[in-house]
């Protein structure tokens, strides 16, 4: 049994620390590209297609980072274990957002 919980903490930590991957990817590439790509031409229908295509894809993509493995093992009869999964995961990606809180409040 206590090889399972290790298991489980570690999937929830893959997990947490993936979506937290992600998002710091997603957010250097939003503050970051503008200077990288700025070409002078005036915006167009693009840019809010583009920002919205993001936005779903992100969905789906953390969406499934935190639910998708709960949400398998619970229809697969694993209530306790995809509940536990789930909680781990939120946990540490709760922790992941404090600590990224912390850091920003005394670095600035």
């Amino acid at each position: 049994m206590n090889e399972n919980k290790n298991n489980i903490l570690k999937s929830a930590a893959i997990d947490a620390l993936g979506t937290a991957l992600y998002v710091a990817v997603v957010a250097s590439f939003m503050f970051y590209g503008p200077k990288f790509f700025e070409s002078g031409k005036p915006d167009t229908v693009f840019a809010p297609i583009m920002m919205l295509l993001l936005f779903v894809f992100s969905a789906a993509l953390t969406g499934s980072l935190m639910f998708g493995r709960p949400v398998i093992w619970f229809l697969d009869g694993k209530k306790k274990e995809a509940l536990s999964l789930l909680i781990y995961t939120l946990l540490i990606f709760f922790i992941l957002t404090v600590v990224a809180f912390s850091l920003f409040y005394y670095t600035f």
